[in-house]
């Protein structure tokens, strides 16, 4: 029985993933989940939903997938494939770029509770880039 016990912790503290973030940008709100035993986040907010010069709800248009172009930001899946490791970190996913249509290898690091460096790289870690996510405090419902 106990040598199930640092499975079952690793499996809890990765689950502190969960929950609604916001990039530093401001202009997205990321719903991050499990299914199975892999985290996944989808854009749940949108600062400005509309594209400006249709008015209808933006694309991904600048997936390098034209099939693909047609899809709503709204509810797109920009975290994939996040597994928890041993050394407090999510980690063999990957982050999407709506802006630029690229994928990057990514590494989450949680600096507190609230706190998220998310780590985009191509290749190797070291070439790079950080951006901070906040957790969103959820409003009881009324």
């Amino acid at each position: 029985m106990l040598a199930f016990a640092p499975s079952l912790t690793a499996q809890n503290d990765g689950d502190r993933l969960i929950g609604v973030w916001e990039p530093s940008h401001g202009k997205a709100r990321v719903k991050i989940d499990k299914i199975g035993n892999k985290y996944y986040g989808r854009i749940v907010w949108l600062k400005e939903p509309n594209d400006p010069e249709t008015g209808k709800p933006k694309l991904d248009k600048n997936n390098p997938d034209e099939s693909l172009r047609s899809t709503p930001l709204r509810g797109y899946r920009i975290l994939k494939d996040f597994v928890y490791s041993d050394e407090g970190q999510w980690t063999e996913g990957t982050i999407y770029d709506p802006e630029n249509g690229s994928t990057y290898s990514c590494i989450i690091k949680m600096k507190d509770d609230n706190t998220l460096d998310i780590r985009g790289y191509i290749g190797v870690q070291t070439f790079g880039r950080t951006d901070v996510w906040k957790r969103l405090a959820l409003k009881p419902r009324s």
